[in-house]
Protein backbone atom coordinates (compact mmCIF):
# COMPACT_ATOMS: atom_id res chain seq x y z
CA UNK A 1 0.00 0.00 0.00
CA UNK A 2 1.22 3.48 -0.85
CA UNK A 3 1.16 5.45 2.50
CA UNK A 4 2.15 8.34 0.34
CA UNK A 5 -1.14 7.98 -1.73
CA UNK A 6 -2.83 7.07 1.66
CA UNK A 7 -2.09 10.22 3.60
CA UNK A 8 -2.77 12.87 0.48
CA UNK A 9 -5.98 11.05 0.11
CA UNK A 10 -7.07 11.57 3.47
CA UNK A 11 -5.57 15.41 3.69
CA UNK A 12 -7.88 15.98 0.35
CA UNK A 13 -10.98 14.72 1.87
CA UNK A 14 -11.44 18.33 4.18
CA UNK A 15 -13.45 19.17 1.22
CA UNK A 16 -16.11 16.21 1.72
CA UNK A 17 -15.77 16.92 5.46
CA UNK A 18 -16.75 20.60 5.11
CA UNK A 19 -19.89 20.08 2.26
CA UNK A 20 -20.95 17.57 5.38
CA UNK A 21 -21.24 20.49 7.97
CA UNK A 22 -22.65 22.43 5.22
CA UNK A 23 -25.33 20.37 4.33
CA UNK A 24 -26.36 20.02 7.89
CA UNK A 25 -26.99 23.17 8.42
CA UNK A 26 -30.02 23.58 5.89
CA UNK A 27 -33.54 23.77 6.00
CA UNK A 28 -33.94 21.10 2.82
CA UNK A 29 -32.11 18.43 5.21
CA UNK A 30 -33.97 19.04 8.33
CA UNK A 31 -37.04 18.45 6.05
CA UNK A 32 -35.05 15.34 4.61
CA UNK A 33 -34.07 13.57 7.95
CA UNK A 34 -37.74 14.62 9.02
CA UNK A 35 -39.06 13.09 6.04
CA UNK A 36 -41.05 16.08 4.86
CA UNK A 37 -39.25 16.85 1.91
CA UNK A 38 -40.61 17.88 -1.65
CA UNK A 39 -39.32 16.37 -4.75
CA UNK A 40 -37.75 19.98 -5.51
CA UNK A 41 -36.02 19.19 -2.11
CA UNK A 42 -35.18 16.03 -3.05
CA UNK A 43 -34.21 16.76 -6.41
CA UNK A 44 -31.48 19.56 -5.21
CA UNK A 45 -29.97 17.63 -2.56
CA UNK A 46 -29.12 14.88 -5.56
CA UNK A 47 -27.69 17.50 -7.43
CA UNK A 48 -25.78 18.61 -4.28
CA UNK A 49 -24.42 14.43 -3.59
CA UNK A 50 -23.83 14.47 -7.28
CA UNK A 51 -21.59 17.79 -6.99
CA UNK A 52 -20.07 16.18 -3.83
CA UNK A 53 -18.97 13.40 -5.88
CA UNK A 54 -17.61 15.59 -8.59
CA UNK A 55 -15.58 17.43 -6.50
CA UNK A 56 -13.59 14.03 -5.11
CA UNK A 57 -13.23 13.39 -8.64
CA UNK A 58 -11.22 17.03 -8.53
CA UNK A 59 -9.95 16.33 -5.78
CA UNK A 60 -8.32 12.89 -6.55
CA UNK A 61 -4.74 11.98 -7.79
CA UNK A 62 -3.62 10.65 -11.04
CA UNK A 63 -2.15 7.68 -11.70
CA UNK A 64 -1.56 5.65 -14.96
CA UNK A 65 -4.41 7.28 -16.69
CA UNK A 66 -6.79 6.87 -13.68
CA UNK A 67 -7.77 8.62 -10.77
CA UNK A 68 -7.37 7.24 -7.47
CA UNK A 69 -10.28 9.89 -5.78
CA UNK A 70 -13.04 10.15 -3.35
CA UNK A 71 -16.19 10.19 -5.64
CA UNK A 72 -17.43 7.42 -3.94
CA UNK A 73 -18.57 9.63 -0.49
CA UNK A 74 -20.63 12.05 -2.09
CA UNK A 75 -21.99 9.35 -4.01
CA UNK A 76 -22.85 6.61 -1.20
CA UNK A 77 -23.64 9.21 1.69
CA UNK A 78 -26.41 10.22 -0.85
CA UNK A 79 -27.73 6.57 -0.80
CA UNK A 80 -27.45 6.01 3.19
CA UNK A 81 -29.22 9.59 3.97
CA UNK A 82 -31.52 9.32 1.00
CA UNK A 83 -32.47 6.17 0.19
CA UNK A 84 -32.08 4.13 -3.58
CA UNK A 85 -33.27 6.77 -6.08
CA UNK A 86 -30.89 9.31 -4.57
CA UNK A 87 -28.02 7.52 -4.76
CA UNK A 88 -28.42 5.54 -7.65
CA UNK A 89 -29.09 9.43 -9.32
CA UNK A 90 -26.27 10.87 -7.14
CA UNK A 91 -23.97 7.91 -8.87
CA UNK A 92 -25.29 8.53 -12.18
CA UNK A 93 -23.93 12.54 -12.06
CA UNK A 94 -20.77 11.64 -10.63
CA UNK A 95 -19.99 8.52 -12.60
CA UNK A 96 -21.32 10.32 -16.00
CA UNK A 97 -18.74 13.13 -15.17
CA UNK A 98 -15.98 10.96 -14.38
CA UNK A 99 -16.84 8.66 -17.87
CA UNK A 100 -16.49 12.37 -19.63
CA UNK A 101 -12.99 12.79 -18.73
CA UNK A 102 -12.15 9.41 -20.28
CA UNK A 103 -9.67 6.74 -19.67
CA UNK A 104 -9.37 3.70 -19.60
CA UNK A 105 -11.09 2.83 -16.25
CA UNK A 106 -14.02 5.72 -17.56
CA UNK A 107 -16.80 3.23 -18.00
CA UNK A 108 -15.71 1.00 -15.15
CA UNK A 109 -15.55 3.73 -12.86
CA UNK A 110 -19.30 5.18 -13.70
CA UNK A 111 -20.80 1.80 -13.57
CA UNK A 112 -19.21 1.29 -9.89
CA UNK A 113 -20.82 4.67 -8.78
CA UNK A 114 -24.28 3.72 -9.67
CA UNK A 115 -23.86 0.40 -8.55
CA UNK A 116 -22.05 2.06 -4.90
CA UNK A 117 -25.32 4.15 -4.74
CA UNK A 118 -27.44 1.23 -5.08
CA UNK A 119 -26.10 -0.76 -2.66
CA UNK A 120 -26.44 2.51 -0.04
CA UNK A 121 -29.79 2.59 -0.87
CA UNK A 122 -30.52 -0.45 0.34
CA UNK A 123 -28.83 -0.17 3.92
CA UNK A 124 -31.12 3.15 4.08
CA UNK A 125 -33.94 1.04 3.57
CA UNK A 126 -33.17 -1.03 6.88
CA UNK A 127 -33.02 1.99 8.89
CA UNK A 128 -36.19 3.84 8.25
CA UNK A 129 -36.32 6.76 10.11
CA UNK A 130 -33.48 6.41 11.80
CA UNK A 131 -29.69 7.22 11.33
CA UNK A 132 -27.31 5.24 9.94
CA UNK A 133 -24.44 4.09 12.58
CA UNK A 134 -20.85 5.33 12.15
CA UNK A 135 -19.74 1.57 12.60
CA UNK A 136 -22.04 0.86 9.18
CA UNK A 137 -21.42 3.67 6.97
CA UNK A 138 -17.32 2.68 7.44
CA UNK A 139 -18.54 -1.37 7.02
CA UNK A 140 -20.56 0.26 3.56
CA UNK A 141 -17.76 2.38 2.60
CA UNK A 142 -15.65 -1.00 2.83
CA UNK A 143 -17.74 -2.95 0.16
CA UNK A 144 -18.23 0.04 -2.00
CA UNK A 145 -15.22 0.60 -3.19
CA UNK A 146 -13.83 -3.04 -2.41
CA UNK A 147 -16.87 -3.13 -5.47
CA UNK A 148 -15.71 -0.60 -7.15
CA UNK A 149 -11.96 -2.94 -7.74
CA UNK A 150 -13.73 -5.35 -8.43
CA UNK A 151 -15.87 -3.69 -11.42
CA UNK A 152 -12.37 -2.50 -12.79
CA UNK A 153 -10.87 -5.90 -13.18
CA UNK A 154 -13.79 -7.39 -14.93
CA UNK A 155 -14.18 -4.32 -17.49
CA UNK A 156 -11.21 -2.09 -17.56
CA UNK A 157 -8.70 -2.93 -20.66
CA UNK A 158 -6.42 -3.68 -20.96
CA UNK A 159 -6.30 -5.84 -18.07
CA UNK A 160 -2.87 -5.76 -17.20
CA UNK A 161 -3.51 -1.94 -16.79
CA UNK A 162 -6.07 -3.03 -14.33
CA UNK A 163 -3.91 -4.92 -12.49
CA UNK A 164 -1.56 -2.89 -11.59
CA UNK A 165 -3.94 0.11 -11.17
CA UNK A 166 -6.19 -2.12 -8.46
CA UNK A 167 -2.95 -3.03 -6.67
CA UNK A 168 -1.63 0.52 -6.31
CA UNK A 169 -4.87 2.37 -5.37
CA UNK A 170 -6.71 -0.57 -4.04
CA UNK A 171 -6.14 -0.39 -0.28
CA UNK A 172 -5.33 3.63 0.10
CA UNK A 173 -9.42 4.08 -1.89
CA UNK A 174 -10.50 1.76 0.47
CA UNK A 175 -9.23 2.90 3.45
CA UNK A 176 -9.17 6.90 2.81
CA UNK A 177 -13.22 6.88 1.44
CA UNK A 178 -14.36 4.19 4.12
CA UNK A 179 -13.39 6.93 6.81
CA UNK A 180 -14.45 9.61 4.61
CA UNK A 181 -17.41 8.31 4.54
CA UNK A 182 -18.15 7.38 8.30
CA UNK A 183 -16.55 11.01 8.71
CA UNK A 184 -19.18 12.76 6.54
CA UNK A 185 -21.73 10.90 8.42
CA UNK A 186 -20.64 11.38 11.62
CA UNK A 187 -20.24 14.88 10.99
CA UNK A 188 -24.01 15.00 9.63
CA UNK A 189 -25.48 12.87 12.81
CA UNK A 190 -23.38 14.89 15.26
CA UNK A 191 -24.90 18.43 14.01
CA UNK A 192 -28.41 17.11 13.21
CA UNK A 193 -28.17 15.82 17.33
CA UNK A 194 -26.88 18.93 18.54
CA UNK A 195 -29.67 21.08 17.20
CA UNK A 196 -32.41 18.37 17.39
CA UNK A 197 -30.73 18.98 21.60
CA UNK A 198 -31.63 23.08 21.61
CA UNK A 199 -34.73 22.13 19.99
CA UNK A 200 -36.20 20.21 23.00
CA UNK A 201 -34.20 22.02 25.46
CA UNK A 202 -36.00 24.99 24.40
CA UNK A 203 -39.65 23.28 23.87
CA UNK A 204 -38.80 21.83 27.48
CA UNK A 205 -38.84 25.59 28.61
CA UNK A 206 -41.41 26.61 27.03
CA UNK A 207 -43.56 24.04 28.39
CA UNK A 208 -42.31 24.80 31.70
CA UNK A 209 -43.10 28.86 31.38
CA UNK A 210 -46.61 27.64 29.48
CA UNK A 211 -47.55 25.77 32.62
CA UNK A 212 -46.38 28.15 34.86
CA UNK A 213 -48.37 30.82 33.43
CA UNK A 214 -51.67 29.24 33.16
CA UNK A 215 -53.31 30.13 36.30
CA UNK A 216 -52.81 34.12 34.66
CA UNK A 217 -53.86 33.43 30.76
CA UNK A 218 -56.86 31.83 31.75
CA UNK A 219 -58.02 35.49 32.68
CA UNK A 220 -57.83 36.15 28.93
CA UNK A 221 -55.32 38.83 27.40
CA UNK A 222 -55.53 41.52 30.01
CA UNK A 223 -52.87 43.96 31.29
CA UNK A 224 -52.45 42.02 34.69
CA UNK A 225 -52.25 38.33 33.57
CA UNK A 226 -50.03 40.13 30.44
CA UNK A 227 -47.65 41.54 33.12
CA UNK A 228 -47.22 38.24 35.54
CA UNK A 229 -47.24 36.23 32.15
CA UNK A 230 -43.62 38.87 31.10
CA UNK A 231 -42.13 38.22 34.68
CA UNK A 232 -42.61 34.96 34.72
CA UNK A 233 -40.55 34.67 30.89
CA UNK A 234 -37.90 37.18 32.23
CA UNK A 235 -37.13 34.97 35.42
CA UNK A 236 -36.72 31.76 33.24
CA UNK A 237 -36.07 32.11 29.67
CA UNK A 238 -32.71 34.78 29.42
CA UNK A 239 -33.62 37.73 27.88
CA UNK A 240 -32.75 40.89 28.90
CA UNK A 241 -36.83 42.67 28.63
CA UNK A 242 -40.59 41.24 27.60
CA UNK A 243 -43.19 42.73 26.50
CA UNK A 244 -46.61 41.87 25.38
CA UNK A 245 -49.36 44.00 23.45
CA UNK A 246 -52.70 43.40 22.26
CA UNK A 247 -53.54 45.18 18.92
CA UNK A 248 -53.05 48.88 19.55
CA UNK A 249 -51.15 49.33 22.74
CA UNK A 250 -48.73 47.74 25.00
CA UNK A 251 -49.72 45.97 27.86
CA UNK A 252 -47.02 44.60 29.80
CA UNK A 253 -42.94 45.26 29.67
CA UNK A 254 -40.64 44.00 32.16
CA UNK A 255 -36.99 44.47 32.13
CA UNK A 256 -34.71 46.54 30.84
CA UNK A 257 -35.57 49.74 29.68
CA UNK A 258 -39.06 50.06 31.45
CA UNK A 259 -38.49 53.45 32.16
CA UNK A 260 -39.44 54.21 28.71
CA UNK A 261 -41.29 50.90 27.66
CA UNK A 262 -43.18 50.29 30.43
CA UNK A 263 -47.26 51.04 29.36
CA UNK A 264 -47.74 53.43 32.65
CA UNK A 265 -44.90 55.67 30.68
CA UNK A 266 -45.13 54.34 27.47
CA UNK A 267 -47.85 52.32 25.15
CA UNK A 268 -46.92 53.05 21.52
CA UNK A 269 -45.99 49.86 19.56
CA UNK A 270 -42.12 49.67 17.83
CA UNK A 271 -42.10 49.35 14.12
CA UNK A 272 -41.18 45.70 14.74
CA UNK A 273 -44.33 45.08 16.22
CA UNK A 274 -46.15 46.61 13.89
CA UNK A 275 -45.51 44.72 11.25
CA UNK A 276 -45.34 41.65 13.11
CA UNK A 277 -49.35 42.48 13.82
CA UNK A 278 -50.05 43.60 10.34
CA UNK A 279 -48.72 40.34 8.75
CA UNK A 280 -49.37 37.69 11.33
CA UNK A 281 -45.48 36.64 11.25
CA UNK A 282 -42.38 36.42 12.71
CA UNK A 283 -40.38 39.49 13.05
CA UNK A 284 -36.36 39.71 13.78
CA UNK A 285 -34.86 42.94 15.18
CA UNK A 286 -31.18 42.57 14.66
CA UNK A 287 -30.40 45.98 15.40
CA UNK A 288 -31.52 49.19 16.97
CA UNK A 289 -33.64 50.08 13.79
CA UNK A 290 -34.81 47.35 13.39
CA UNK A 291 -36.68 47.45 16.59
CA UNK A 292 -37.63 51.08 15.99
CA UNK A 293 -37.87 52.12 19.54
CA UNK A 294 -37.76 56.22 19.30
CA UNK A 295 -36.37 56.90 22.25
CA UNK A 296 -32.75 57.61 21.71
CA UNK A 297 -31.12 56.37 24.69
CA UNK A 298 -32.42 52.63 24.83
CA UNK A 299 -30.38 49.98 24.93
CA UNK A 300 -32.44 47.60 23.84
CA UNK A 301 -30.53 46.36 20.94
CA UNK A 302 -32.06 42.87 18.86
CA UNK A 303 -35.23 41.51 19.24
CA UNK A 304 -38.12 38.98 18.20
CA UNK A 305 -41.54 39.82 17.88
CA UNK A 306 -43.76 36.71 17.33
CA UNK A 307 -47.59 37.46 16.93
CA UNK A 308 -50.57 35.68 19.55
CA UNK A 309 -53.04 34.50 17.72
CA UNK A 310 -56.69 32.85 18.49
CA UNK A 311 -58.76 30.83 15.78
CA UNK A 312 -56.43 32.37 13.27
CA UNK A 313 -56.96 36.19 14.22
CA UNK A 314 -54.16 38.27 15.55
CA UNK A 315 -54.66 39.35 19.31
CA UNK A 316 -51.66 40.64 19.95
CA UNK A 317 -47.73 40.07 20.14
CA UNK A 318 -45.32 38.19 22.17
CA UNK A 319 -41.76 40.27 22.50
CA UNK A 320 -38.13 39.20 23.76
CA UNK A 321 -35.68 41.57 23.81
CA UNK A 322 -31.77 41.46 23.98
CA UNK A 323 -29.65 44.54 25.06
CA UNK A 324 -26.80 43.55 22.62
CA UNK A 325 -26.66 42.70 18.87
CA UNK A 326 -27.11 39.22 19.37
CA UNK A 327 -27.25 37.07 16.29
CA UNK A 328 -30.56 36.03 17.18
CA UNK A 329 -30.36 32.29 15.97
CA UNK A 330 -32.58 29.05 15.15
CA UNK A 331 -32.75 28.11 18.99
CA UNK A 332 -34.49 31.66 20.18
CA UNK A 333 -37.01 31.25 16.80
CA UNK A 334 -37.91 27.47 18.07
CA UNK A 335 -38.45 29.21 21.83
CA UNK A 336 -40.35 32.06 20.68
CA UNK A 337 -42.66 30.31 18.27
CA UNK A 338 -42.97 27.41 20.71
CA UNK A 339 -44.32 29.41 23.65
CA UNK A 340 -46.41 31.87 21.07
CA UNK A 341 -48.44 28.96 20.12
CA UNK A 342 -48.83 27.40 23.17
CA UNK A 343 -49.92 30.75 24.58
CA UNK A 344 -52.63 31.37 21.60
CA UNK A 345 -53.50 27.87 22.37
CA UNK A 346 -54.22 28.65 26.03
CA UNK A 347 -56.06 31.74 24.79
CA UNK A 348 -58.26 30.24 22.00
CA UNK A 349 -59.15 28.20 24.71
CA UNK A 350 -59.78 30.60 28.02
CA UNK A 351 -62.09 32.43 25.30
CA UNK A 352 -63.88 29.36 23.92
CA UNK A 353 -64.52 28.57 28.10
CA UNK A 354 -66.07 32.28 28.40
CA UNK A 355 -68.75 32.14 25.59
CA UNK A 356 -69.51 28.65 26.97
CA UNK A 357 -69.67 30.66 30.12
CA UNK A 358 -71.87 33.11 28.61
CA UNK A 359 -73.81 30.66 27.22
CA UNK A 360 -75.03 27.99 29.59
CA UNK A 361 -73.36 27.27 32.92
CA UNK A 362 -73.93 23.48 32.59
CA UNK A 363 -72.60 23.23 29.03
CA UNK A 364 -69.48 25.10 29.95
CA UNK A 365 -69.02 22.53 32.75
CA UNK A 366 -68.79 19.99 30.15
CA UNK A 367 -66.39 21.98 28.39
CA UNK A 368 -64.20 22.80 30.85
CA UNK A 369 -64.36 19.26 32.01
CA UNK A 370 -63.21 17.91 28.31
CA UNK A 371 -60.56 20.74 27.44
CA UNK A 372 -57.92 20.02 30.15
CA UNK A 373 -54.81 22.47 29.47
CA UNK A 374 -52.98 19.87 30.64
CA UNK A 375 -54.22 17.28 29.04
CA UNK A 376 -53.20 19.23 25.78
CA UNK A 377 -49.31 19.86 26.76
CA UNK A 378 -49.04 16.36 27.62
CA UNK A 379 -50.51 15.40 23.96
CA UNK A 380 -48.54 18.45 21.86
CA UNK A 381 -45.25 16.97 23.98
CA UNK A 382 -46.11 13.49 22.94
CA UNK A 383 -46.63 14.59 19.18
CA UNK A 384 -43.73 16.28 19.15
CA UNK A 385 -41.34 13.08 20.73
CA UNK A 386 -43.14 11.13 17.43
CA UNK A 387 -42.78 13.58 14.33
CA UNK A 388 -39.33 12.33 13.58
CA UNK A 389 -39.36 8.39 15.09
CA UNK A 390 -43.32 7.88 14.35
CA UNK A 391 -44.69 10.25 11.77
CA UNK A 392 -47.35 8.53 11.08
CA UNK A 393 -48.27 7.94 14.67
CA UNK A 394 -47.73 11.63 15.35
CA UNK A 395 -50.15 12.60 12.03
CA UNK A 396 -52.58 10.42 13.23
CA UNK A 397 -52.65 11.77 16.86
CA UNK A 398 -52.82 15.54 15.55
CA UNK A 399 -56.24 14.12 13.49
CA UNK A 400 -57.78 12.43 16.85
CA UNK A 401 -57.07 15.86 18.47
CA UNK A 402 -59.11 17.90 16.24
CA UNK A 403 -61.39 15.38 16.40
CA UNK A 404 -61.73 15.52 19.81
CA UNK A 405 -61.47 19.62 19.60
CA UNK A 406 -64.25 19.82 16.98
CA UNK A 407 -66.49 16.96 18.92
CA UNK A 408 -66.51 19.26 21.92
CA UNK A 409 -66.97 22.45 19.81
CA UNK A 410 -69.81 21.03 18.07
CA UNK A 411 -71.56 18.44 20.42
CA UNK A 412 -71.68 20.00 23.68
CA UNK A 413 -74.92 20.13 25.12
CA UNK A 414 -76.73 17.81 22.44
CA UNK A 415 -77.85 14.34 22.49
CA UNK A 416 -76.01 11.99 20.56
CA UNK A 417 -75.41 8.19 19.63
CA UNK A 418 -73.56 5.93 21.35
CA UNK A 419 -71.62 5.62 18.71
CA UNK A 420 -70.76 8.81 18.15
CA UNK A 421 -69.88 9.67 21.85
CA UNK A 422 -67.44 5.98 21.62
CA UNK A 423 -65.75 7.43 18.64
CA UNK A 424 -64.76 10.23 20.70
CA UNK A 425 -64.14 8.64 23.30
CA UNK A 426 -61.76 6.21 21.22
CA UNK A 427 -59.82 9.22 19.82
CA UNK A 428 -59.05 10.20 23.38
CA UNK A 429 -57.79 6.77 24.48
CA UNK A 430 -55.80 6.48 21.25
CA UNK A 431 -53.73 10.01 22.64
CA UNK A 432 -53.60 8.18 26.30
CA UNK A 433 -52.20 4.64 24.30
CA UNK A 434 -49.66 6.72 22.62
CA UNK A 435 -48.60 8.19 26.03
CA UNK A 436 -48.99 5.73 28.25
CA UNK A 437 -47.71 2.82 26.17
CA UNK A 438 -48.42 -0.84 27.50
CA UNK A 439 -49.20 0.41 30.61
CA UNK A 440 -52.53 1.17 29.60
CA UNK A 441 -54.57 -1.70 28.31
CA UNK A 442 -58.48 -1.01 26.63
CA UNK A 443 -60.82 -3.34 26.53
CA UNK A 444 -64.24 -3.01 25.11
CA UNK A 445 -67.40 -4.92 25.53
CA UNK A 446 -70.43 -3.17 23.71
CA UNK A 447 -73.87 -4.78 22.81
CA UNK A 448 -73.70 -3.62 19.23
CA UNK A 449 -77.60 -2.76 19.07
CA UNK A 450 -77.09 -0.24 21.27
CA UNK A 451 -75.27 2.02 19.30
CA UNK A 452 -78.04 3.48 17.85
CA UNK A 453 -79.50 4.90 21.35
CA UNK A 454 -79.19 8.63 22.58
CA UNK A 455 -76.91 9.38 25.30
CA UNK A 456 -75.69 13.16 26.40
CA UNK A 457 -72.78 14.45 24.52
CA UNK A 458 -69.58 14.36 27.00
CA UNK A 459 -70.92 11.59 29.13
CA UNK A 460 -68.49 8.75 28.88
CA UNK A 461 -64.84 10.77 28.30
CA UNK A 462 -65.51 12.63 31.47
CA UNK A 463 -65.30 9.22 33.25
CA UNK A 464 -62.75 7.70 31.39
CA UNK A 465 -60.61 10.62 31.91
CA UNK A 466 -61.12 10.16 35.51
CA UNK A 467 -60.55 6.42 36.12
CA UNK A 468 -56.77 6.73 33.98
CA UNK A 469 -55.61 10.19 35.98
CA UNK A 470 -56.98 8.84 39.30
CA UNK A 471 -57.12 5.12 39.04
CA UNK A 472 -54.11 4.01 36.54
CA UNK A 473 -51.75 6.60 36.80
CA UNK A 474 -51.04 6.36 40.07
CA UNK A 475 -50.37 2.64 39.46
CA UNK A 476 -46.74 2.13 38.65
CA UNK A 477 -47.32 -0.71 36.79
CA UNK A 478 -50.75 0.66 35.13
CA UNK A 479 -53.38 -1.48 34.34
CA UNK A 480 -56.33 -2.21 32.47
CA UNK A 481 -59.53 0.18 31.12
CA UNK A 482 -62.92 -1.52 30.73
CA UNK A 483 -65.66 -0.14 28.86
CA UNK A 484 -68.91 -2.15 28.97
CA UNK A 485 -72.29 -1.11 28.07
CA UNK A 486 -75.35 -3.54 28.19
CA UNK A 487 -79.11 -3.51 28.15
CA UNK A 488 -81.00 -3.72 31.25
CA UNK A 489 -84.94 -3.83 30.48
CA UNK A 490 -85.77 -0.69 29.23
CA UNK A 491 -82.45 0.93 30.38
CA UNK A 492 -79.13 1.07 29.53
CA UNK A 493 -75.56 0.62 31.88
CA UNK A 494 -72.21 1.53 30.85
CA UNK A 495 -69.78 0.53 33.44
CA UNK A 496 -66.10 2.17 32.87
CA UNK A 497 -63.93 -0.21 34.68
CA UNK A 498 -60.37 0.18 36.44
CA UNK A 499 -58.21 -2.53 38.20
CA UNK A 500 -56.13 0.61 39.23
CA UNK A 501 -55.64 1.74 42.91
CA UNK A 502 -59.28 2.14 44.28
CA UNK A 503 -60.54 4.48 47.00
CA UNK A 504 -61.86 3.78 50.35
CA UNK A 505 -65.93 5.30 49.72
CA UNK A 506 -66.43 5.05 53.50
CA UNK A 507 -63.65 7.84 53.83
CA UNK A 508 -64.65 9.80 50.89
CA UNK A 509 -67.42 9.23 48.26
CA UNK A 510 -66.54 12.34 45.76
CA UNK A 511 -70.56 11.53 44.52
CA UNK A 512 -71.70 12.37 47.94
CA UNK A 513 -68.71 15.06 49.02
CA UNK A 514 -67.33 16.85 45.57
CA UNK A 515 -64.02 18.18 45.78
CA UNK A 516 -61.97 20.21 42.47
CA UNK A 517 -61.16 16.59 41.20
CA UNK A 518 -64.50 14.94 41.23
CA UNK A 519 -66.03 17.87 38.75
CA UNK A 520 -66.34 15.19 36.03
CA UNK A 521 -68.09 12.74 37.96
CA UNK A 522 -70.53 15.43 39.10
CA UNK A 523 -71.04 16.70 35.74
CA UNK A 524 -71.68 13.43 34.08
CA UNK A 525 -74.12 12.60 37.15
CA UNK A 526 -75.74 16.05 37.33
CA UNK A 527 -76.79 16.16 34.00
CA UNK A 528 -77.95 12.24 33.77
CA UNK A 529 -80.17 13.52 36.92
CA UNK A 530 -81.44 16.75 35.86
CA UNK A 531 -82.35 15.07 31.69
CA UNK A 532 -84.15 12.06 33.17
CA UNK A 533 -84.89 11.89 36.79
CA UNK A 534 -83.95 10.85 39.77
CA UNK A 535 -83.82 6.77 38.90
CA UNK A 536 -80.78 7.85 36.79
CA UNK A 537 -77.16 9.06 37.02
CA UNK A 538 -73.74 7.63 38.33
CA UNK A 539 -73.08 4.67 41.12
CA UNK A 540 -69.71 3.67 42.69
CA UNK A 541 -68.26 0.25 43.55
CA UNK A 542 -64.05 0.81 44.66
CA UNK A 543 -61.92 -1.49 46.97
CA UNK A 544 -58.35 0.18 47.85
CA UNK A 545 -55.90 -1.60 46.02
CA UNK A 546 -58.21 -3.34 43.91
CA UNK A 547 -60.21 -0.61 41.22
CA UNK A 548 -63.29 1.53 40.86
CA UNK A 549 -66.23 0.48 39.07
CA UNK A 550 -68.01 3.41 37.90
CA UNK A 551 -71.53 3.13 36.43
CA UNK A 552 -73.86 4.63 34.72
CA UNK A 553 -77.69 4.46 33.92
CA UNK A 554 -80.05 6.40 31.46
CA UNK A 555 -83.02 5.03 30.04
CA UNK A 556 -83.17 3.55 26.09
CA UNK A 557 -84.28 6.46 23.71
CA UNK A 558 -83.62 6.68 19.66
CA UNK A 559 -85.28 10.36 19.83
CA UNK A 560 -85.10 13.43 22.15
CA UNK A 561 -88.40 13.49 23.55
CA UNK A 562 -89.12 14.56 27.20
CA UNK A 563 -88.94 12.67 29.90
CA UNK A 564 -92.04 12.66 32.30
CA UNK A 565 -89.62 12.29 35.24
CA UNK A 566 -87.49 15.10 34.78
Amino acid sequence: MSEQLLLEMIQRLSVAATLAFVLSQTSIFRRLINRRNTCQDALLLTIFFGLVGISGTYAGIPINDAIANSRVVGVMAAGLIGGRFMGISAGIIAGGHRYLLGGFTALSCALANICEGLLAGMIHKHYPGRPIPWWLALVAGVFGETMQMGIILLTARPYYLAVELVSEIALPMIVANSLGLMVFMLIIKTTTDAQEKISAEQSHKALHIANKTLPYLRRGLTAESAQATAHIILATAGYDAIAITDTEKVIAFTGAESSHHAPAVNTSLTTATRQALATGQVQLARDKSGIGCAHAGCRLASAIVVPLKSADRVIGALKLYYTHKSNLGQADIVFATGLAHLFSTQLELTEIDHQAKRADKAKMKALHAQINPHFLFNTLNTITSLIRTKPDLARDLLIKLSMIFRYTLHKTGQNITIYEELAQVRAYLSIEQARHGEKLVIIEAIEPELGHYLIPSLTIQPLVENAIKHGLQPKPAGGSLTIKATACGDDIEINIIDNGVGMDLAAHNPLEHPSGESIGLINVHERLYGQYGSNYGLTLTSQPGQGTTITLRFPKRLTDEVDDCA
